[in-house]
């Protein structure tokens, strides 16, 4: 039986109490420092627990506080330490540590959903599908010494993530501090991870021989959009396949070499319907899948590579995943980690929506207005609720941790986060001559009038 003030809450607003409920269970602070403790290499923990630095940073990405030292002014009482000390933590965060971060949520959300049956249905039966791609950090702003002389936007850093689509999971995330680096400069380090019976979906910039031969290597699949520079031999001819939503779909053999072994895979056209963002009209898709899955599920499981985007857009959109006032790469990098922790943390939340819910109706929710809602009530359900309450919670095993999430879904009113499409764009209309400094009355020009 949960306590009668969370109860309260649970009615008003059941989304804020599954959220603080899902991170209390994913961050029990114990376990955090035992995380630090196996991964660390170099940093070392004195007063300043990396527990401390996890839930002071968590506030800020989730929006609740507005600011690092805001966070900071909060807590300065339980830290015991400086404002500096804490700057200091963060720049000299371990690249492995937020990895391992993220890690560690999916190890302790997965089971939930599980135990939730909450798995969306899966894209390939028999296959384990993985979406991969990458993301750059927009610039910070010019604190440090370094990056006072130049006028030019200094990059933290670059990622790419790895989506499971069943569970919704950001599942692994890779790091580079060079925010000039390519993406195919951390393509070593995915190949560590791909297992047998992996689909591994990309886009054209992780087309590479090696990629794909390794893949392959390991017994894996792919489905990875054919870079322009990446030439093969075509052989027999192209056969048409059927009508998909974009387009005609065809199917050619296509012959690669690398390092004097030979592959033919399977090359899937798409003749489109309409240009891509860069004009394209036509989509080369590579795959060594068997010919029982059919070209058409091959450019349809690629199509769906958008999710991924959609994760990227919830984190920069709905939670502060870039902070540009922390210059130093391995500082931002830790915060873009935490976001997609947090980002982990909704799909749990999403779960339980699903289990109450059903699937149809829980994906239509917006999760801008989820986060909004925990930026508004979260302050004051802290204060009201005892610590004691989300101790309790985060001790439960994952049987009743579950069970608890689904109850309180229930009570969820899915219209009030309901997504709110806009219908298509309109072409801009045609702007009169720029003049510099010049300006019109906005009355006047509603009435009329001359501006």
């Amino acid at each position: 039986m949960l306590p009668s003030v969370l109860q309260t809450f649970i009615g008003r607003s059941p989304i804020c109490v599954m959220a603080q409920a899902v991170l209390e269970n994913l961050f029990q602070p114990e376990r955090l420092d035992e995380l630090f403790e196996r991964t660390a290499q170099r940093q070392y923990k004195r007063t300043l627990l990396f527990s401390s630095i996890v839930e002071l940073m968590h506030a800020v990405v989730l929006g609740v506080e507005p600011t690092v030292y805001a966070a900071y002014r909060k807590r300065r009482h339980a830290l015991e330490v400086s404002d500096q000390a804490v700057y200091d933590k963060l720049d000299c965060m371990e690249l492995g540590l937020s990895a391992a971060l993220v890690k560690d949520s999916v190890q302790q959300a997965e089971p939930v959903i599980d135990a939730l049956k909450a798995r969306r249905d899966p894209w390939l039966p028999g296959y384990r599908v993985r979406i991969l791609d990458g993301n750059h950090l927009s610039a910070t702003e010019h604190r440090l010494e370094e990056l006072r002389t130049t006028w030019a936007a200094p990059l933290p850093g670059k990622v790419l993530v790895v989506l499971e689509p069943e569970t919704g999971l950001a599942t692994d995330v890779f790091l580079t501090p060079d925010g000039h680096a390519q993406e195919r400069s951390l393509l070593d380090e995915v190949l560590k991870i791909v297992r047998e019976r992996d689909v591994w979906i990309a886009d054209r910039n992780f087309c590479t021989l090696k990629f794909l031969f390794e893949i392959a290597k390991k017994l894996g699949f792919f489905i990875i959009r054919q870079h322009g520079t990446l030439k093969g031999t075509l052989r027999g001819r192209r056969v048409f396949q059927g009508d998909g939503p974009t387009g005609k779909i065809y199917e050619q053999s296509i012959e690669f070499t690398y390092e004097g072994k030979t592959c033919k895979l399977r090359r899937i056209t798409v003749e489109l319907i309409q240009a891509t963002r860069d004009g394209d009209m036509t989509l080369h898709l590579l795959t060594n899948l068997p010919a029982k899955v059919s070209a058409v599920k091959v450019a349809q499981l690629y199509r769906e590579r958008w999710t991924i985007e959609t994760l990227f857009l919830e984190v920069t959109t709905t939670l502060t995943c870039e902070i540009h006032t922390l210059c130093y790469p391995k500082a931002a990098l830790f915060v873009f980690c935490l976001a997609l922790v947090a980002a982990n943390a909704v799909a749990v939340v999403k779960a339980a929506l699903r289990a109450a819910h059903g699937d149809e109706k829980a994906d239509e929710l917006s999760g801008y207005y989820l986060a909004l809602e925990v930026k508004q009530v979260h302050e004051g359900m802290m204060i009201a609720v005892p610590p004691s309450c989300w101790e309790m919670l985060a001790r439960m095993d994952v049987r009743e941790f579950a069970k608890m999430l689904k109850k309180i879904a229930a009570h969820v009113d899915l219209e009030r986060y309901r997504k709110t499409p806009r219908g298509p764009k309109k072409p801009p209309p045609k702007k009169s001559r720029y003049r510099n400094g010049g300006h019109v009355s906005t009355h006047k020009l509603l009435t009329d009038g001359d501006p």
